[in-house]
């Protein structure tokens, strides 16, 4: 019978160190995939300057559209750790980053300039990057609060400390735009 008993104690323990090794693994890819958002949103960050400067030289008349970058930037670079708040601070950015390009359309000159193009490819190219680790660890926090979440891991993983994430969302504009079918138009 004291077999039986150990037997089992032995079996819930080695099931208890499973769980929790895999939470942590879990817990490490995840935060992986936001150490690559960050690297990625940090390049994002130092290329805006060089792109307000750029447009600066052409359309100094813009200052309300100009600032507005600026600002968003800094509030995106001064966002803290937490999730959301720099989603949000990062959505803005985008925002204020479509006005400086539709701008951009307004000034031929500007359009033209290799520099500009050559900073407006760059962002479209980290753009690109960032979707994709955001992609990426979104995928992986959806499978370490699902582990978490799962039986028998449900049982442990409060009293082992792990928590929920939240997911890097898009903003409900950006997603409405996404969700639209393209007006095409042949005038």
């Amino acid at each position: 019978m004291l077999l039986i008993i150990l037997g089992v104690v032995l079996a819930l323990a080695l099931a208890a160190i499973l769980i929790y090794n895999r939470l942590v693994a879990l817990r490490q890819t995840t935060n992986q995939a936001w150490g690559d958002i960050d690297v990625q949103l940090k390049q994002r960050h130092d290329l805006v300057p060089n792109l307000v400067e750029t447009v600066k030289g052409y359309a100094s008349h813009e200052k309300d559209t100009l600032e507005a970058v600026i600002e968003a930037r800094n509030a995106a670079v001064g966002a803290g750790g937490d999730v959301k708040d720099l989603a949000q601070a990062e959505n803005m950015l985008s925002g204020a980053l479509r006005r400086l390009f539709a701008l951009a359309e307004a000034y031929p000159d500007l359009k033209a300039n290799t520099n500009f193009l050559a900073l407006q490819s760059e962002l479209a190219d980290l753009e690109n990057k960032i979707a994709a680790a955001r992609r990426f660890f979104n995928n992986a926090v959806a499978e370490y609060n699902t582990a978490q979440e799962q039986f028998p891991a449900a049982l442990f993983a409060g009293a082992f400390g792990f928590r929920q994430r939240d997911f890097f969302e898009v903003a409900a504009a950006d997603r409405a735009a996404v969700e639209r079918p393209p007006q095409v138009s042949f005038e």
